[in-house]
């Protein structure tokens, strides 16, 4: 074969009976095919791999991040930009509609033209962004991340991101821009909805099962934001964050830690966090000494959008754009996204001055042709072309509605995922709704598709900006699939308010209907937008936890009918019920649910679901001050040193169901402890635990059995109890099965006084739980032996079967 890779006119890379040369050649090992090819780059090649280009971004749009729009320039001469060869293209689909089979036949003219254009002929990684679906016209909308934690069902959102990363590569996309593994500390950050939840070991369990999925497709993974963004002060996006090394470590880290572990995760994005002063994107010992040298992890570290320009412009730890293309270097940043600003042409010229080491460029561009490698980009008979083009023509009007994003399959498992999401957080038996009642379907989202898409949607996050385009997905909306659900009920709609904004003048129209119905369901929450344009999303913070606009007021009009309300919150965080719970009828919750939200809602209102999923985050008493979550010492609990009573309303794992279950005959390491009984284990060993679960009600349902520990004494003030294991368990009406949980003395582990990870013997409770506030047994244990100091090889997840 040849050794020139370079493509034909057609794109096509031309082969012959040549050798091929060592970085061509895939029977060689991945290190020595790079190292030859790294070899071979000048100066300028090297470093047009570390960049991305963000093509047809709009430098005019207003709903771009402050400080973005004068960051993405026009491209003056696409042919002269290629020459040296591209790191990345950026969103090549997620930046504007276009039909997906005619995106794919662009990306697959681009990519020939940047192979044609590079003396090696080495095309560019394509990324998008994928967090509740590819977020491209026409792509399946998922529910939210918040809604998976809901879940509890990490095997679920896996075969989620596969269909995710199926998608993706089948139009040609490399890399996806997911998942979010940031735990929730203050849910009046806007992106809270972009979180799993607040417990660092769902958010690890169920994020490294997306990891899974997707890259089980070829496609990589990327963890955002690493690390410490979801703890700003006040909630506020941007914000310093000033966390101790200790809650980093323990509650901040582990996700990423078990996703490059146990997930094999491809990429991580650095975060746009300082923390105690040092932004993570010149931070060398989180993106070097902590992630590759400990933890062990070889992929890319790429910037999040603009980070490397952020080091300048808004941490002003960087005297100029060469300066912070040093320092992310330095610390370990791979790849400039989404355009190049500051790994360009002034680069080169500091590198040849010396003021940055050529060998930083080295290590990002061989980190960055492995990945290459490993995907198959360096290969001979690589074509620009993905699957979904394959024997088709090469004009794009023989490929129009050739590439279906959105099959039934995936709006099934959609479906599914948005009905286990479903959490009843509290009901006077006024649910499930009678099928031939009168009922008043009321609110700002009862009758539209906003309450039921995050912002990292398309529709949300760029639909906006082509008003005249149609969604490109079927959404149902609430009122729709309620009629549908319910076809003998009568219903009548009435918007009462807007999301947001202060006009009261449709409440008392809402206010009548309720008046006349058996049963009014109020549709309140949020719509997702960006930097300020929605009540959630990036840049969308809230100043406390009241609902939006006037929602308040039409609930509370609502309320003072004396009509059963039931409130149903579509939202991306969740709302303080305040003082006016207690009044309502019944509360369902939905984060987000995707675009078939509406009739998973639907099918929990109308019975035909039985609600099973479980709050990811807890739903605080009051709406003002400092919201606590339930990962706290007992001194952020309530106390009597204090008048201000942070106990939820709903704790964090509560959810309710249609039917009953009952738990018995606990069993640790098989047999039946003696009351009292304190069980020992060694500060090396493992504990079996065990418990039987039944269905006593008249129909099928879901129990979600939850593991806490609890740490009474320690040589730091630790949670009062925490998640150490979960299960679902589908129980046929009458069912029993037995849950058994095989917890190593690893799970036990902290931060200690010294700084390291250590097993401290000593007494400790296991609890089997139906919430973090509802323990149903308690099984005392005492670790005992020498204590032990563990590190990233410990183990991280308790065993759990079923049966």
């Amino acid at each position: 074969m040849s050794s020139d890779p370079r493509a034909s006119d057609d794109g096509h890379r031309t082969l012959t009976a040549a050798p091929l040369a060592t970085w061509q050649d895939p029977s060689r090992p991945v290190d020595v095919r790079v190292d030859d090819l790294l070899g071979r780059l000048s100066l300028e090649e090297k470093i047009a791999q570390l960049y991305g280009v963000w093509v047809g971004a709009d430098v005019s749009d207003e709903d771009m991040a402050p400080h973005q729009h004068d960051m993405v320039d026009e491209i003056p001469d696409w042919r002269e930009l290629i020459r040296a060869g591209l790191g990345q293209l950026t969103r090549p689909f997620g930046t504007a509609p276009i039909d997906p089979a005619l995106g794919a036949r662009a990306l697959a003219r681009m990519q020939a033209e940047i192979v044609a254009a590079n003396r090696f002929g080495i095309p560019a990684i394509a990324h998008e962004e994928c967090l509740s679906g590819f977020m491209t016209w026409g792509a399946t909308v998922y529910p939210t991340p918040l809604a998976w934690g809901a879940s509890f069902d990490p095997e679920l959102v896996e075969r989620m991101a596969g269909q995710i990363g199926a998608a993706l590569r089948r139009v040609g996309v490399h890399q996806g821009l997911a998942p979010v593994l940031d735990v929730t500390r203050d849910p009046r950050w806007g992106r809270t909805e972009e979180t799993i939840g607040e417990d660092p070991y769902l958010v690890a369990t169920i994020g490294t099962a997306y990891v899974r999925g997707l890259q089980s497709a070829g496609v990589v993974a990327t963890l955002k934001h690493f690390a410490g963004y979801s703890a700003s002060r006040a909630g506020r996006n941007f914000a310093p964050v000033a966390v101790g090394p200790r809650e980093l470590a323990d509650v901040l880290l582990p996700p990423f830690e078990m996703a490059v572990r146990d997930g094999g995760a491809g990429s991580v994005m650095h975060s746009y966090a300082e923390v105690d002063g040092v932004p993570a994107a010149a931070d060398e010992r989180l993106l070097t000494d902590l992630l590759r040298v400990r933890w062990g992890f070889t992929g890319t570290v790429v910037a999040d959008y603009f980070g490397v320009a952020f080091l300048q412009l808004l941490h002003h730890v960087a005297d100029s754009a060469v300066d912070a293309a040093r320092l992310a270097l330095t610390a370990g940043v791979d790849v400039e996204l989404p355009a190049v600003r500051c790994f360009g042409p002034a680069l080169v010229t500091a590198v040849r001055a010396g003021t940055v080491p050529e060998a930083l460029v080295n290590r990002a561009v061989a980190r960055v042709l492995r990945q290459k490698c490993t995907l198959g980009l360096l290969d001979p008979d690589w074509q620009p072309g993905p699957p979904a083009l394959a024997g088709r023509g090469d004009e794009p009007s023989e490929l129009e509605g050739t590439v279906d994003l959105d099959p039934p399959a995936n709006r099934a498992l959609a479906r599914e995922l948005a009905e286990e999401s479903v959490v009843l957080l509290a009901n006077t038996d006024v649910l499930p709704l009678a099928p031939d009642s009168r009922i008043a379907l009321v609110g700002p989202l009862a009758d539209g598709v906003t309450g039921m898409l995050g912002c990292y949607t398309f529709p949300s996050h760029v639909g906006g900006q082509h008003p005249g385009v149609p969604a490109g997905v079927d959404i149902p909306t609430l009122l729709a699939s309620l009629r549908a659900e319910l076809p003998a009920a009568r219903l009548t709609h009435a918007a009462g308010c807007a999301v947001d904004g202060t006009d009261r003048a449709g409440i008392a129209e809402a206010v009548a209907a309720a008046t006349d119905a058996d049963v009014c369901v109020a549709v309140l929450g949020d719509r997702a937008g960006l930097f300020g344009a929605g009540t959630s999303g990036e840049g969308s913070d809230a100043a406390d936890l009241h609902l939006p606009g006037v929602q308040q007021d039409l609930l509370t009009g609502l309320l003072d009918t004396g009509t059963p309300v039931v409130l149903v919150l579509l939202a991306g965080r969740p709302y303080a019920l305040g003082g006016w719970a207690d009044r309502l009828a019944a509360v369902v919750q939905a984060f987000f649910p995707g675009e078939e939200g509406g009739p998973a809602v639907a099918g929990v209102l109308g019975g035909r679901v039985n609600p099973s999923g479980r709050l990811p985050v807890s739903v605080p008493r009051h709406p003002g001050g400092q919201p606590a979550g339930y990962l706290a010492p007992a001194l952020g609990h309530r106390t009597e040193v204090s008048n201000i009573d942070p106990t939820a309303r709903h704790p964090f794992g509560h959810g309710l169901s249609y039917t009953r279950f009952e738990w018995s005959d606990v069993l640790v390491d098989g047999v039946e402890p003696a009351d009292g009984e304190r069980t020992e284990m060694a500060t090396g060993g493992t504990v079996t635990v065990s418990v039987a679960v039944r269905n006593t009600g008249e129909r099928d349902g879901a129990e979600v059995v939850q593991l806490y520990l609890h740490d009474p004494v320690a040589q730091v003030t630790r949670p009062v109890v925490r998640l150490t294991g979960y299960a679902r368990v589908p129980l046929a009406a009458g069912e029993a099965r037995r849950v058994t949980f095989r917890v190593h003395a690893d799970l036990t582990s902290f931060t200690g006084r010294d700084g390291h990870r250590v097993v401290e013997p000593g007494d400790l409770e296991l609890r089997l739980s139906a919430s973090s506030a509802e323990h149903r047994f308690v099984v005392p244990l005492r670790l005992t032996g020498a204590e032990r100091r563990v590190d990233h090889r410990r183990r991280m997840v308790a065993e759990v079967t079923v049966r």
